[in-house]
């Protein structure tokens, strides 16, 4: 039975707009020849929007600005209709990553409510009562350091220190503070605004707390609005949690805060007319009696 596959030149399958996407098409054929009307291959890129549950049917205006927007899409006939000797046939290819019409290439990312996918799809029709064979392989899209200077200014990551405080006074999300123990957490995080490459560090101290501490967490949250003028819905979802203290911590040690931002799941921070893409950082305490308390802290990713 014959097969089909894709592979590419890169093996991390990142590339950047202008670059050329290589790689070749694979056809194992078996033991005897196979007949096929044509191989085509395409590539697509395209961002898919979709609302959250809570949001499907407040806005009707909304469905037409959530229809998939297509950033990429180009065809090439790789082969005419005729047969593929026995055994395996590679086909090279190469196909220039370029946008469509005036459209903007955005970095790979797959959240929740807002998904930017590139993919090359290869296809060979087969003749009647034969199964078409089809392969789609996904790559990763990366911005290029290659841009205006005024543009790469504007995007480098300016380091932004962050110093906070965490009491009952400062809490905002907390209705009955009179319930929550006696405590107060100081620390910074290097920076607001860091390259997306790069760790987000930082350091918390406990200074006193009247109740025992279970356990210390960063959370990384992204914020996906999806919308048009007439209105936006806004959701925001849980990366990854890292518990970066465990247990009643002692009083006045300095605990270091470091988190690697994932690939697939993070992007630069990202703002379109029809959909933005926005990260925060929650610290996270939990007490012994397993109350919580939760401060946030809005940051801005970059590529450079």
């Amino acid at each position: 039975m014959a097969t089909l596959d894709i592979k590419l030149k890169k093996a991390n399958k990142v590339y950047k707009e202008g670059e050329l996407v290589k790689g070749a098409i694979c056809i194992d054929a078996g033991r005897s020849e196979v007949a096929h009307q044509g191989i085509t291959l395409m590539m697509e890129g395209s961002v898919n929007l979709q609302l959250s549950a809570k949001s499907v049917g407040l806005f009707e205006a909304f469905y037409s600005s959530l229809k998939p927007m297509q950033l990429i899409n180009y065809s090439l006939d790789i082969a005419k209709p005729g047969k593929l000797p026995s055994g395996r046939t590679e086909i090279p290819f190469e196909i220039p990553l370029k946008p469509k019409g005036n459209k903007e290439l955005y970095e790979t990312y797959h959240g929740v409510f807002v998904n930017i996918q590139y993919s090359l799809k290869a296809e060979m029709k087969r003749p009647l009562l034969a199964k078409d064979l089809q392969k789609t392989c996904e790559f990763i899209v990366e911005y290029s350091e290659k841009i205006k200077k005024e543009e790469q200014d504007k995007a480098k990551s300016t380091p932004k220190p962050v110093q906070f405080t965490i009491s009952p006074e400062t809490l905002t999300n907390v209705k009955e503070k009179q319930n929550v123990p006696k405590f107060k957490v100081k620390g910074k995080l290097d920076s607001a605004v860091m390259c997306i490459t790069k760790p987000l560090r930082g350091e918390l101290t406990v200074e006193h707390c009247d109740t025992q501490i279970k356990s210390i967490e960063i959370q990384l949250v992204r914020v996906e609005t999806c919308g048009c003028a007439e209105g936006y819905a806004k959701d925001a979802t849980e990366i990854q949690n890292i518990q970066i203290a465990d247990g009643d911590v002692c009083r006045g040690i300095s605990i270091p805060i470091w988190m690697i931002f994932p690939r697939l799941f993070t992007c630069p921070t990202l703002s379109t007319n029809n959909f933005k893409v926005d990260f925060e950082i929650n610290i996270v305490i939990v007490f012994q009696d397993n109350h919580l308390v939760t401060e946030n802290f809005p940051i801005k990713l970059t590529r450079f």
